[in-house]
Formats: C-alpha cells, sequence, structure tokens
C-alpha cells in the first residue's frame, strides 16, 4: 500500500520519515515517491494493504545500482501480543527504462537477482537500509 496512505498516526509517519532518510543518507540524490502504486482499480486490486510501498527516482540511471528507480516493499504483519506491526521482510526493486532490472528479497536469502545487479558496495549500502529498517519496526518486539 502506498506509504502516504500507510502514515495514519505519528508514529507510522515517523517511521515512514525515518525510512526515507535512510535511504537519502545513503543515496542523497534520491528523489522519494509515497504513492508508487495508481489509484485505479486493477492497480488497487494487486496492492498488498500489509506493506509500505515507496519508490525512489534517481535524476538518471545509476550506474553503480544498475537502475534508475527503486521499489520498496516493507511487508507487515501485526504483533500478536502488542498488535504493532512488525516487518517481517523486504522487497526491493530496481528497475529501469527496460523495466525490472534486478530485486532483492531479505525473506529469502538476502540476494540480488537479475539481469544486472548492484556494485557490491552499493548492494551492501542497500541491504545496510534493510537492517536499520527491520530494527526501527522490530526493536520493541525483541
Amino acid at each position: 500500500m502506498n506509504a502516504a496512505e500507510q502514515a495514519n498516526s505519528i508514529e507510522f509517519a515517523s517511521k515512514i520519515a525515518t525510512i526515507v532518510g535512510l535511504f537519502k543518507g545513503e543515496f542523497p540524490d534520491l528523489r522519494v515517491d509515497l504513492k508508487p502504486w495508481a489509484n485505479d482499480r486493477e492497480t488497487r486490486s494487486w496492492v498488498d494493504p500489509d506493506s509500505i510501498d515507496i519508490g525512489f527516482h534517481f535524476p538518471g540511471v545509476s550506474r553503480l545500482l544498475s537502475c534508475r528507480s527503486l521499489l520498496v516493499q516493507i511487508r507487515l504483519h501485526p504483533d500478536a501480543e502488542t498488535h504493532h506491526p512488525r516487518v517481517i521482510g523486504l522487497d526491493i526493486a530496481g528497475f529501469d527504462h527496460r523495466g525490472k532490472q534486478w530485486t532483492l528479497s531479505t525473506i529469502d536469502n538476502w540476494a540480488f537477482i537479475g539481469e544486472s545487479v548492484p556494485e557490491a558496495t552499493y548492494g551492501e549500502r542497500l541491504k545496510q537500509c534493510c537492517r536499520q529498517i527491520l530494527t526501527l519496526f522490530n526493536a520493541d518486539l525483541a
């Protein structure tokens, strides 16, 4: 679900702002898109209501990340005890004018899969953002 729609409390809005800050701290040229999904019936049928979806766009193609845009999907699940959502994993996809070039999932093996994947150092920076997001949402559940 679009991050702008998930920002329904001060706590959630603050976490979304922190996520944006994490990515912009690693990649300062990024522009954020808190509404990456179109608001039409067909698109809405595919949107996961238990996720926070954020788009990030570079001013041009990032050769080091092998993409021009990132779609970050943070998958949530309500914690049975606290009823606060916890992050069960992240999926990130890198896109350019040809379409999806690579994916990264923290749910499986944290490996980049695709036609052209990010340079190792920059891929590690993306993974570091993922680790920090997991900590941000799940630190109070430990």
